[in-house]
């Protein structure tokens, strides 16, 4: 059996994942809104002050998890055909400030050029080789190290999603993503709310903290899990759909929590491979399917997190992401 044959047999293994068991994309759904309810009601109940701090946190955290539930509806992977989802990723969209209008145009572009070098960088951190890097301006070599910056990735709050997301999209084209102003007005309507309901305390844990929790981890998860040792791009000649989802999406190794807080999105390798499978069986899909298990990996080491952070730039020559 010859390579292009070994990759249609790999794909096609993960076609009966493809479906969704209705009951579980609901109860994991509102399962995940209950544990979201929680965490408002400790932050804004009349509780004490490390129970708001814990409520916060966790806040922050499941919203990542109800951002690849929403990252999957946008997938057409669970709860098509439902108006009441449809009304609820919406306003979630809003909320989360990434409007599904430019969040399936980015992401969408995403799946189709990942690895790509010169066309992946919409809706990706950019990628330019060596070479082109050393004969950028200083500006443009500055603006490239930029984006790909740790800080910038821990403040994705503000300049990726804030600024990324919702200004550059409006700015670009403010009549197809109108709703990216929709987006930043209800951002500031929650916060007067919850600033008229806790004060300080209640917009700063409501709203300020668990956004910046959030996005964090939302930033670092999608630049390590195409930025990281081993990883491989190539030009449009050289790029194979199989090799940008196995060779350039990693699996993220995490414990048994984080794997719940981040929606299963480690198994980013799978997702690429068919962005069809709902997030809850790409656990099942990685232990049924043995070639699936051969995929390189990363986690949130700290040793792993500072070995993504040193890559810049695509070394044509050693076929590797190198630093400077």
């Amino acid at each position: 059996m010859n390579t292009q044959d070994k990759e249609k047999q790999l794909i096609r293994a993960t076609l009966p994942y493809a479906k969704e068991n209705r009951t579980k994309s609901w109860g994991t759904t509102f399962s995940t809104l209950a544990v979201i309810a929680i965490a408002f009601v400790g932050i804004f109940a009349p509780t004490a002050l490390w129970v708001k701090i814990l409520s916060s946190v966790l806040l922050g955290l499941t919203l990542v998890r109800f951002f690849i539930i929403y990252h999957d509806y946008a997938h057409n992977s669970i709860l098509q055909k439902s108006t009441f989802a449809k009304w609820l990723f919406t306003f979630f969209g809003l909320y989360i400030l990434a409007p599904l209008s430019i969040w399936r145009r980015s992401h969408d572009h995403h799946h189709q050029h990942n690895s790509k070098l010169y066309t992946s960088s919409i809706g990706s951190y950019p990628i330019v080789t060596k070479e082109k890097f050393l004969s950028a301006t200083k500006k443009e070599q500055r603006l490239y190290l930029f984006a790909r910056h740790p800080l910038t990735i821990a403040f994705g709050y503000i300049f990726v999603f804030i600024g990324g997301m919702c200004i550059r999209s409006l700015m670009n084209n403010p009549k197809r993503h109108w709703d990216s102003a929709i987006s930043l007005g209800l951002h500031l309507v929650m916060g007067i709310i919850m600033y008229l309901a806790g004060g300080w305390t209640g917009l700063i844990l409501g709203l300020i903290v668990p956004s910046f929790i959030a996005f964090a981890i939302g930033a670092y998860l999608f630049y390590a899990q195409h930025n990281f040792p081993g990883v491989y791009f190539a030009d449009k000649n050289g790029w194979t759909y199989i090799n940008a989802a196995m060779k350039s999406s990693s699996f993220m190794k995490m414990n048994p929590l984080m794997h719940w807080f981040t929606g299963n999105i480690g198994y980013h390798h799978i997702h690429h491979l068919n962005a069809k499978i709902p997030f809850y069986r790409l656990p099942e899909v990685y232990r049924e399917i043995p070639e699936l298990q051969k995929a390189k990996t990363t986690s949130l080491k700290a040793r792993d997190i500072m070995a993504c952070f040193r890559l810049k730039v695509w070394d044509v020559e050693q076929q590797k992401m190198v630093g400077l």
